[in-house]
């Protein structure tokens, strides 16, 4: 509301106003933002802050405010809307639990490494100043390679996550350079800027390319350690775990498995996807290079998939995408090659669930043929995602 944030002004709230009393009874935001699918960038408006008194919820309120909000997305071309929340509640708005969100691996106290005796830190971690930013943009972007969903950073969203943020947000991250002894810069890190409960978690973690997680990694750690205990002493509460929150895949999992015995789970992010066909348009160029990577490279032929009420044609021909369009399910002279119930495609198109895991999980789930099913595990393979947001 301060008016600094890169992407968001204080017009991007919705309001439910008591027009006797003049009393506030309900709110939404929409913060916009820019999203990478592997590599293509799509808009995507993030829903935040929702709320209503509580005597005045199931009124349809949040709903109204809903609809409002889609079409402000809509008319900024946002070809998705994402939004963390409580368990179930954003399905009746059209939304589906189908990307991955945090998640991760953690170690306590007598799991950080300690120097020998006589043994100088190899690597130090400082705060970032503004000459860094431009180094991590680069680091980071080479990092989300790794992910299918990731969040497009402009210099005006590192600047913000710089110093623009309160020094007492809730979302505030701090920002750390990694310097080898000799000066280097190596990598950067993201922090939480307080103790949750009792531990400290890094969101960011990344290393520019020929640089070792094996040998950067315990320091690291060590300075997680130490901030932990600073903040320990000025929260009046007990250090007692470190985390590394990036999702299920990252690198420094595999260099310091056996200090990390404590695995998360990760929770899931919402998502809703008002125009399929669309979207399957905009990551064509992602399809067609899935297909060119493998046994069904230069394919021609056709997907009709089945969302039982509606569905989608994409043809192909040499292995190009050369039609996606709206198509209705249902007609015995157009047998579909695939179904999938409610938002389950979901799943599937941001790399959560394997064609196999809902064919397991929902029997109304089912690719027609070895064709469909082949076709349909090339083109949306199971992938990870990690998506810092901007919020």
């Amino acid at each position: 509301m301060s008016g600094d944030h890169p992407t968001f002004k204080p017009g991007d709230f919705t309001i439910v106003e008591d027009t006797k009393t003049r009393a506030i009874l309900s709110a939404v935001c929409l913060i916009p933002q820019t999203w990478s699918y592997e590599g293509i960038k799509i808009g995507v408006g993030l829903p935040e802050f929702v709320g209503t008194k509580p005597k005045h919820r199931r009124r349809g309120l949040v709903r109204a405010q809903f609809e409002v909000i889609h079409d402000w997305s809509a008319r900024r071309n946002h070809l998705l809307q994402a939004i963390t929340g409580i368990p179930n509640f954003y399905r009746q708005f059209g939304y589906e639990m189908a990307v991955e969100e945090y998640g991760g691996r953690s170690g306590f106290k007598p799991d950080v490494p300690k120097l020998k005796k006589g043994e100088k830190e190899p690597y130090r971690v400082r705060p970032a100043a503004e000459g860094d930013l431009s180094f991590i943009a680069r680091v980071y972007r080479r990092g989300t390679q790794r992910y299918l969903l990731s969040c497009v950073r402009s210099p005006a969203v590192w600047r913000y996550e710089l110093d623009g943020r309160r020094r007492d947000a809730m979302l505030r991250q701090e920002l750390r350079v990694i310097e080898s002894a000799g000066g280097e810069r190596v990598g950067f890190l993201a922090h939480e800027s307080r103790l949750w409960g009792n531990g400290i978690g890094a969101s960011v973690y990344e290393l520019k390319p020929g640089v070792s997680w094996l040998a950067v990694t315990p320091s690291v750690v060590r300075y997680l350690a130490a901030a932990g205990e600073k903040y320990a002493a000025r929260q009046k509460k007990e250090f007692a775990t470190f985390a590394f929150s990036l999702g299920t895949d990252h690198s420094v999992y595999e260099v310091i498995r056996g200090r990390l015995p404590r695995r998360s789970d990760p929770y899931a992010l919402y998502v809703r996807v008002p125009d399929v066909p669309g979207f399957l348009r905009r990551i064509a160029p992602v399809l067609e290079r899935r297909l060119a990577e493998s046994v069904a490279v230069g394919h021609t032929g056709e997907l009709k998939l089945s969302f039982y009420r509606e569905g989608v044609r994409m043809a192909f021909r040499k292995g190009r995408l050369t039609e996606v369009a709206a198509w209705m399910p249902g007609r015995p002279e157009e047998p579909e090659s695939a179904a999938f119930p409610g938002l389950t495609f979901l799943h599937l198109l941001f790399g959560h669930r394997s064609l196999e895991e809902l064919e397991g999980s929902y029997a109304d789930c089912y690719g027609a043929g070895d064709e469909a099913k082949l076709l349909l595990s090339v083109l949306f393979p199971k992938r990870p995602s990690c998506v810092w947001k901007l919020g």
